[in-house]
């Protein structure tokens, strides 16, 4: 009987729920890479939680065979859940990414303490051995430069992960997609491809990013006072197409905001941002010049409480402040869930009275993501035997499945699938595997946690309803109520004597006509007794934290 082969297993552990979180295993027997380590922001919903990161149990429980991490690029969605992984990680585990994305790799394992990390910097064109993996990486234009596609080959069949792009013709860097790659690996078989969903529900193509620096140029140059640009840190693109425009003009660069000058200080050293030491100058010195002669370049651009731009609209900023004759620039499309920060932040520059100005009036932002034409034309140039939708919502991936439908792909070739689910190729055939513990790991504070539904239900119960604390002294001998006192806070009701004296006298007879009670009954019905009073009373359910004391 032939020996069955060993299948290559593709695990995407986040990623296919959302814009973010994205990591995906590739597993060859005893031989496992992990593509990206991303995280994701919180929604309004999860109350108090810092980060989102997906759950990678399962790479943890099979750290003996974890030969390499591929980054495919810098930004958060696929950096941010490095730290905590490597942090959990017991062998040191070699990470493979261009220059610049490991130079702001290295500041976030700075921030945790995480020393000598074991660093392989690749280019375009490079060929590595890891494990059991021949990897290829090849250029992409993405919102970010030296953004890699990663290829893959095992001898069960090989895989493409394009990671972020859009097929832009003109980047600011000069830098294509390398569609020559793209094509060699088609000629040699590509038997599954990964591809970027973001925009699959978008017509046509993304403009390129050099269509935004026309209208910067312009705006920054009829500006009457100073200029305040908003935008990702990381869109490195972007910010120098405003240090190219206000160097054009005679205006001189601030840049405020922790994360914008970690990474433009890493950009500069690492040659992706070019602007001489006399055009980029510190906060503290624009008293020293005319407003019509600076540009600030700021984080807020997603509406952030605790933005460059969010302090200074709400005069808040140590040394930077925004008046009506000055000019703001949001260079960015709100991530789904901060619509409302944004509106927020606009709103309260609107009260400044200031000149304000988004991709809803000019062109100030495009996006980094290919939208359908340029999906339909990787799936062209990779003529993968099978197809996978990555990097998006269930509606994203509907929709770019749907182009590859287009695109000839037959229907049983195409994989939408969920985090955990897997995929096995043998032999260059492909077919669903056996699913894996997956879901997502709040960060919270210092601590780093398992989803745990009941207190993110409290923490929504407390933000709606409030609480109300009663604290009752019970007579050791008499078994009768001595004291009952009611506290509360975040109700409608805290300064209603009437309504408190009330509860006190329903919590007194609850407790009084339970002699025989023992502590935690008395507790269980005091709870249940004033919480039923108040919402026959309110319609309102606080949470009522009951403590019962014999005296």
């Amino acid at each position: 009987m032939a020996k069955r082969q060993t299948p290559l297993k593709i695990i995407p552990l986040g990623g296919l729920d959302g814009i973010g979180k994205n990591m995906t295993v590739l597993e060859y027997g005893n031989n496992m890479i992990l593509v990206d380590a991303g995280l994701m922001f919180p929604d309004d919903e999860q109350l108090g939680i810092d980060l989102v990161l997906p759950d990678y149990t399962y790479v943890l429980e099979n750290e003996d065979k974890l030969r390499g991490i591929i980054i495919t690029h810098g930004h958060e969605d696929h950096t941010g859940a490095l730290p905590y992984l490597l942090l959990d990680l017991q062998p040191k585990v070699p990470i493979f990414s261009s220059k610049l994305t490991l130079g702001i790799i290295e500041g976030k394992l700075a921030e945790h303490r995480i020393r000598k990390p074991l660093f392989h910097e690749v280019r375009d064109g490079d060929h590595v051995t890891i494990g059991a993996f021949e990897v290829d990486f090849f250029a992409m234009t993405h919102s970010i430069p030296a953004a890699l596609g990663v290829f893959v080959r095992t001898p069960a069949g090989s895989v493409m992960h394009t990671g972020d792009f859009k097929l832009d013709q003109t980047p600011i860097d000069g830098i294509t997609p390398n569609y020559q790659a793209i094509n060699w690996f088609a000629t040699e078989g590509v038997d599954l491809l990964m591809s970027d969903s973001t925009n699959a529900t978008y017509p046509g193509f993304t403009p390129s990013e050099a269509a935004v620096g026309p209208a910067l140029r312009h705006i920054i140059k009829n500006a009457p006072g100073r200029v305040f640009v908003a935008s990702f840190a990381s869109h490195i693109h972007r910010l120098q197409q405003v240090c190219d425009a206000s160097v054009a003009v005679g205006r001189k660069v601030v840049v405020t905001g922790r994360s914008m000058v970690t990474n433009t200080k890493v950009a500069r050293e690492l040659g992706y941002l070019s602007i001489s030491e006399d055009d980029i100058i510190d906060a503290y010195e624009v008293d020293n010049i005319p407003d019509e002669k600076i540009v600030v370049l700021c984080t807020g651009s997603q509406g952030e409480p605790l933005s460059a731009l969010s302090r200074m609209a709400n005069g808040e900023h140590k040394s930077l402040s925004i008046t009506e004759r000055d000019t703001v620039i949001i260079s960015a499309t709100p991530v789904p869930g901060n619509e409302k920060s944004v509106a927020g932040i606009i709103n309260s520059l609107s009260k400044i009275g200031c000149h304000i100005y988004d991709k809803s009036q000019t062109l100030v932002h495009v996006s980094g993501h290919g939208s359908q034409e340029e999906l339909k034309l990787m799936l062209a140039m990779a003529k993968p035997r099978y197809f996978m939708p990555v990097h998006g919502e269930a509606v994203h991936l509907r929709a770019h499945a749907s182009l590859a439908r287009q695109m000839g792909i037959a229907k049983d070739h195409i994989f939408v699938i969920d985090n955990g689910d897997s995929l096995e190729i043998r032999n260059h055939v492909a077919r669903i595997g056996q699913p894996v513990d997956s879901g997502v790991v709040y960060v919270d504070g210092l601590s780093v946690t398992d989803a745990d539904p009941v207190v993110l239900r409290d923490r929504q119960k407390l933000s709606q309803d409030g609480i109300v604390t009663c604290v009752v002294s019970v007579s050791h001998r008499s078994r009768k109520a001595r004291n009952v006192e009611i506290y509360s806070r975040g109700v409608s009701f805290a300064n209603d004597e009437e309504l408190n004296q009330d509860a006190q006298d329903v919590v007194r007879a609850r407790v009084d006509r339970n002699p025989d009670a023992g502590i935690e009954q008395l507790r269980k019905a005091v709870r249940n007794g004033l919480s039923n009073f108040l919402w026959s009373r309110t319609h309102t359910r606080p949470m009522v934290i009951p403590v019962v004391m014999e005296v």
